[in-house]
């Protein structure tokens, strides 16, 4: 068995790299609410330089990064257009509607996370605050991405894809603002074979966190344009965000948007993939093996004591730890889990589900 713990819950659960320890070490720190801070500041020229932005602003979580967004680029009282099953309606405890006063339009996608342009056409509204706007509505003021989209299972969708959404938004509403929720962005990028600034450019704004495959402790990136991103900065101070000598942290993130970093997330999508297609060999397992595209498979269960619940508390008795959410099982590989993780959590599920 390997020598720690398969830990599949999440790409949030990686460690530092030594390298990462050391540069916190020695990191160059200074007050990042004033602007102070060369590490920081470092740290958001390359990530901006990176994705094709103007500017960007170093956030604590993706969380934030995404609520700072919408405040920045949709008024308050106005609507967003959103994935049925995105992070930002599912999985942020509401902040757009509580934080933001934004609502949001549901919408379905495909499998594979991408939107109908169709469907987005149809429910841009123009509504109170615009002229001729019908004051029964509000008015439409965002679209919301994501990619990958996490719940359908680390999905992809190429810049062709993000640009019909768009399009179709504003050919009905030409004011509307588009922000991409990347917070697994790079692993999009690999598996596409295409620059990450490729994907972002159908975005004016887009965040993507360094605390997930990219191995860093803590934090996100907001990218935009340079109002924005000043924007962003007041917004993140209301929001409780300033971290003073924050240099110490984004050390860690100038490691993480190295190429090596990056490139390294071919890996988990390998290991991911040989995952899948052994589950899906072992009866009760069910499995779509075309969305498992990145390094987040999702599959449902029925085994000879439970279901998905049941399977994932008796892989963890195995030494295996993984999440039920709903009627799926959860398994995210990662720089932690090694191809040596991944055939003992499958010999483990062979043993349970036989």
């Amino acid at each position: 068995m390997p020598e720690a713990p398969a830990d599949f819950r999440s790409d949030t659960v990686t460690l530092p790299t030594p390298e990462m320890r050391e540069a916190m070490a020695r990191a160059e720190v200074g007050d990042d609410v004033f602007g102070d801070d060369p590490t920081v500041k470092e740290l958001e020229a390359r990530a901006a330089a990176l994705v094709g932005k103007e500017a960007a602003i170093f956030v604590p979580s993706g969380c934030m990064a995404n609520l700072i967004a919408i405040m920045a680029q949709a008024p308050a009282g106005t609507e967003m257009l959103v994935a049925e099953n995105s992070h930002v309606h599912t999985a942020e405890s509401a902040a757009y509607a509580r934080v933001a006063q934004v609502t949001k339009w549901p919408l379905k996608v495909d499998r594979f996370g991408r939107l109908d342009p169709q469907e987005i056409a149809r429910n841009v509204r123009k509504g109170y605050g615009l002229p001729g706007g019908n004051s029964h509505h509000a008015t439409t003021s965002l679209l919301c991405l994501e990619n990958t989209n996490n719940f359908c299972g680390g999905t992809v969708q190429a810049p062709a894809d993000l640009r019909r959404a768009v399009d179709a938004a504003r050919a009905q509403g030409p004011w509307i603002k588009v922000h991409l929720d990347g917070a697994r962005l790079f692993n999009a990028a690999v598996a596409l074979g295409v620059p990450a600034r490729e994907i972002a450019a159908v975005a004016d704004s887009v965040s993507f966190c360094l605390s997930k495959g990219l191995s860093a402790p803590v934090g996100s990136l907001i990218c935009g344009t340079k109002a924005d991103i000043d924007q962003a900065h007041a917004l993140r101070k209301m929001l409780g965000g300033g971290m003073r000598q924050a240099g110490v942290l984004a050390a860690c993130g100038l490691i993480s948007i190295s190429e090596p970093m990056i490139a390294r997330l071919a890996e988990d999508h390998a290991n991911c993939r040989r995952l899948a297609e052994g589950l899906a060999e072992l009866p009760g397992v069910t499995a779509d093996l075309e969305t498992v595209q990145t390094n987040i498979l999702f599959f449902g269960c029925q085994g000879p004591k439970g279901g998905a619940a049941w399977l994932v508390k008796a892989l963890e008795a195995e030494g295996v730890r993984c999440l039920a959410l709903g009627e799926r099982v959860r398994m995210v590989t990662h720089r932690g889990v090694t191809r040596a993780h991944v055939d003992e959590a499958l010999r483990a599920a062979g043993r349970l589900l036989k």
